[in-house]
């Protein structure tokens, strides 16, 4: 039975008679639309068009001025699309409707170098061809608000009412008493084929953690990029709005989107970071030399793929010297050690990993999957040395992480092994998105200069 065939049937099963196709945009925002089943069947066998205009404009749907992907010159055209019928799941809000993930192409059939998914399936067959598999986890930290978009941006996004008030991490009254909204997150996420291994408050009002459970590498970023539209959708079908914004309030800490991951064998049947304890021996199991490799190579690519992991204006008020609150600031790893950049986790066979703390939510979890997995291939390749391991990171005179995104822009842009790792095309891209992005804020007058400056000066 063919791909076709099989949906085909499982359509009928399912009584699907709607079908919604989407693809991550280079901010991560899920762009898609409504088809007809019959026409789902017959694209999973031919392919479809897409315009490629989501590839040609920014988050607010403004259009890039220097962009060679696509733009005026030549007309904005479709780009070819396929179904990844594995990602087939039925929409818990919206009854009878299927959704699927698509894959972008151009008219030759190649690969849509813009494309984050395609990015990341380049870095994996990487792996692959190192004779590697790859166990992935990403986990979010975001905010709810009783709001709805249109209360958000009368308030001009500001003195929202969060869900909940005042400081209360890992609090069992406030998630009881917010219970519908948490079984809602994990029971949607669920029916959606994302498990989450953990769900709980954080310190903040109206700030949870989820966790997702570790998949392989591809699979979890499509989770968790899914993960983050879904959460918005139920809270606003509840009247709330969420925001994964890395630092929606100065005086609030940071949103994280911390990445785990580890390297197996090509079966995926051993974690080949996890070093067994030698027979006889007293010592505890502890890190391989791959997994030291690895950690070596994140650590000497930190500072130029950092805009993989930080992309926006935002993302480095959550890294600002003075405000880290469990964010890292420089190049820096630890044993199980929260305030590095890079945390060893030795949990034994199956879970010693390794966690890259510098995302924050509002990454996209293609490129800080695929920026942490790259710089660590890059070590192991490079049989790169680990240095000792930091204890205090915001008391240590490690080397700084960029700034900001100009900063990390500039780093990224003749960052040669982010040419190798992810083409040029997509460098030059991503750059030119950032870059754009800078441009756009250097010209917007805050409200912080307007308090500051319009009477006194």
């Amino acid at each position: 039975m063919n791909d076709a065939e099989r949906i085909k049937r499982a359509f009928g099963k399912r009584k699907i008679d709607k079908v919604k196709l989407g693809g991550f945009d280079v901010d991560g925002i899920l762009r898609g639309k409504y088809v007809s089943r019959e026409k789902c069947v017959c694209a999973i066998e031919s392919g479809l068009s897409f315009c490629d205009v989501i590839f040609g404009w920014d988050s607010a749907d403004v259009l890039y001025d220097q962009n060679a992907v696509t733009g005026s010159q030549t007309g904005y055209p479709d780009a070819a699309a396929r179904i990844d019928t594995s990602t087939f799941c039925v929409l818990p809000w919206e009854p009878n409707t299927a959704f699927f993930l698509l894959d972008f192409y151009r008219a030759d059939g190649a690969p849509l170098g813009a494309s984050p998914r395609y990015v990341l399936r380049r870095v994996i067959d990487r792996a692959e061809s190192m004779n590697y598999s790859l166990k992935a986890a990403v986990e979010f930290e975001y905010w709810f608000f009783r709001e709805d978009p249109h209360s958000a941006r009368a308030k001009r996004f500001s003195g929202l009412t969060p869900l909940t008030p005042g400081m209360f991490g890992y609090s069992v009254l406030r998630a009881s008493v917010d219970s519908e909204l948490s079984h809602a997150i994990m029971d949607g996420a669920r029916d959606l084929g994302i498990e989450l291994e953990g769900h709980h408050t954080e310190t903040g009002p109206g700030v949870y953690e989820s966790a997702i459970c570790a998949d392989t590498a591809l699979r979890a970023a499509d989770k968790a990029a899914l993960f983050k539209t879904a959460v918005k959708i139920i809270a606003q079908k509840r009247g709330l709005m969420a925001t994964f914004m890395a630092k929606w309030n100065p005086q609030m800490p940071g949103s994280s989107g911390h990445v785990h991951q580890s390297l197996g064998d090509r079966q995926g049947k051993r974690n080949l970071f996890f070093q067994r304890e030698k027979a006889g021996s007293k010592e505890p199991a502890s890190m391989s030399t791959l997994m030291k490799h690895y950690i070596a190579g994140q650590l000497a690519l930190m500072p130029e793929l950092a805009i993989m992991f930080q992309p926006t204006i935002n993302s480095y008020k959550r890294t600002a010297p003075g405000t880290r609150s469990w964010a890292p600031g420089n190049v820096t790893w630890g044993l199980d050690n929260r305030t590095t950049a890079l945390r060893a986790i030795l949990a034994g066979p199956k879970a010693t990993r390794v966690e890259h703390r510098l995302p924050g939510a509002d990454a996209n979890p293609y490129l800080s999957l695929a920026a942490s997995i790259a710089s660590g291939l890059h070590g192991v390749e490079a049989g790169l040395d680990i240095p000792a391991a930091t204890v205090n990171a915001y008391a240590s005179d490690a080397a700084d992480l960029p700034r900001s995104l100009k900063e990390a822009n500039a780093l990224f842009n003749k960052s040669e092994a982010a040419r190798k790792s992810f083409g040029d095309e997509f460098v030059d891209f991503f750059s030119m998105t950032r870059d754009w992005e800078v441009r756009q804020f250097e010209r917007a007058v805050t409200d912080w200069e307007l308090e500051r400056y319009f009477e006194s000066i």
